[in-house]
């Protein structure tokens, strides 16, 4: 597939090149986005823009899911924690809910600021060593 917009040739070597932990946070950014877009969708009477949104969100959340390696502790952890926030955007979904999304926006942006700050400390080390 042929990319001709520049700035999707920027964003598709971007993930390409990404390390594991920036790929995590560049997902919890979509996930963000999306759930930003389904607030304003809700509050702008397009239901269907939000619940094409929060499927979004809920397919990031999934993935999250998929993803974990359940031999260490603190994946049980987060499994218990995306299961709620997919449960959250379900029911926000069904009732067009903002103050579901917001509760779910908050611990989102809490878990991508952790990684950020994980990956920040990372890199550095890494840098340290050569």
């Amino acid at each position: 597939m042929a990319l001709n917009n520049p700035y999707q040739q920027y964003q598709q070597q971007s993930v390409m090149t990404a390390s594991p932990g920036e790929l995590l946070v560049m997902l919890y950014n979509g996930c963000i986005r999306f759930i930003k877009q389904a607030i304003e969708c809700i509050n702008g009477k397009d239901l269907e823009g939000a619940h094409k949104a929060i499927i979004r969100a809920q397919d990031i959340i999934l993935e999250f899911m998929t993803t974990l390696d359940m031999k260490y502790e603190v994946s049980h952890n987060l499994m218990a924690l995306y299961d709620y926030l997919h449960r959250r955007l379900v029911e926000a979904n069904t009732r067009k809910d903002v103050a579901a999304l917001e509760e779910v926006l908050g611990f989102v942006t809490e878990l991508r600021d952790t990684w950020a700050e994980a990956v920040k400390i990372t890199r550095k080390q890494i840098y340290k060593k050569e």
